[in-house]
């Protein structure tokens, strides 16, 4: 029992230390071990909470330690034995809040492989998905399958916001974010994040998170391929989410799509618009239903979208022939939809 005692004094220390520049000399392969511990004591809740006795003296170490650590860690939060169930969520809660966390250490969070309950690889946040599992299910058995990303996307989006509101200027996040995507083996596979991050939203998301989610977005307009990217590649669900959430995407999105246009080139030979020589390819198809989702979930902005694409129509030469104007194809195309 006194090897118990020891290790659960030895976890509630690691708990403060997680909150100190001291893991500013953290790697990996420390952070790994940390997270073994925070299971370790995860499994001793499960195992003892129905044990008074044993309960009793774990509770009692807890007190003596806490109050050890209130003396040597100032803004201390004591840890309390029901704490304990929650272990690997206060050790990350506590790694992303903290900007002394070294560039590996966050990789390793967030797309690394690590320890996890069943022993298995995946990343740490795969512990708060397990957690979350049952209500995101809920979720999208009130709001369709595809109405917003998997539960990895929307812990792994938490988790980004998290890091970014610890950060807290543009210059440290664009430097974060820039070495996040680096790290991924596909760019592609961010976007359902990003997405998941920038639709945050409710009463317990704050100014500070709002400007975490302009900093984001900000930074997702500078890697255009990656937005384009994001908005070819998510599912119209998972679009139509973001774009209802998160006013400001609106009026990106509005301007990618006039991008895409922009580019496009009759092929003659194929009879259709084709954009091509980008990185990104988009067909009409594509482009077209992309402002019918924007106008589905944005009724208000018919009106003006209408007048834009009339105006750069008669630019072109105001003809009422398909193939002559891909701003001309898209009006009509529009007013199919809403006739």
């Amino acid at each position: 029992m006194e090897a118990v005692l020891q290790n659960l004094r030895s976890t509630a220390e690691l708990l403060s230390v997680v909150r100190t520049e001291a893991v500013g000399r953290w790697d990996p392969h420390t952070v790994d071990r940390a997270f073994q511990w925070a299971l370790y004591c995860e499994h001793l809740h499960a195992r003892f909470q129905a044990n008074a006795a044993i309960r009793e003296s774990m509770e009692k170490q807890l007190r003596a330690t806490n109050g050890v650590l209130r003396a040597a860690f100032p803004g201390h939060t004591d840890l309390r034995f029901a704490d304990l169930s929650r272990c690997q969520q206060l050790l990350l809660a506590g790694l992303l809040g903290n900007p002394a966390v070294p560039g590996p250490v966050l990789k390793r969070l967030f797309c690394g492989s690590g320890p996890t309950d069943a022993g298995g690889g995946g990343c740490h946040g795969n512990q708060l998905v397990a957690r979350k599992s049952a209500c995101k299910v809920l979720a999208a058995m009130a709001t369709g399958p595809d109405s917003a990303p998997g539960p990895e996307a929307e812990v792994q989006g938490e988790m980004l916001m998290e890091r970014l509101g610890a950060l807290g200027e543009a210059g440290a996040t664009g430097t974060f974010l820039d070495s996040w995507l680096q790290s991924c083996e596909e760019p592609s596979t961010v976007c359902p994040v990003i997405a998941a991050a920038l639709r945050r939203r409710g009463p317990n998301h704050g100014p500070a998170e709002g400007g975490s989610r302009d900093l984001l977005l900000d930074w997702s307009q500078i890697n255009e391929t990656l937005l384009q990217t994001m908005c070819s590649t998510l599912p119209s669900g998972h679009l139509a989410g973001l774009l209802r959430d998160n006013v400001a995407f609106r009026t990106v999105y509005r301007g990618v799509l006039r991008g895409w246009a922009s580019q496009m080139v009759f092929d003659v030979g194929g009879g259709e618009w084709v954009r091509a020589g980008a990185a990104v390819g988009v067909s009409f198809k594509t482009l077209s239903d992309g402002f019918l989702l924007l106008l589905g979930v944005c009724p208000s902005l018919r009106e003006d979208v209408e007048q834009e694409l009339n105006v750069l129509k008669v630019s072109d030469g105001d003809f009422d022939v398909r193939g002559l104007s891909v701003w001309g194809d898209l009006l009509l195309e529009l007013r199919k939809d809403s006739s």
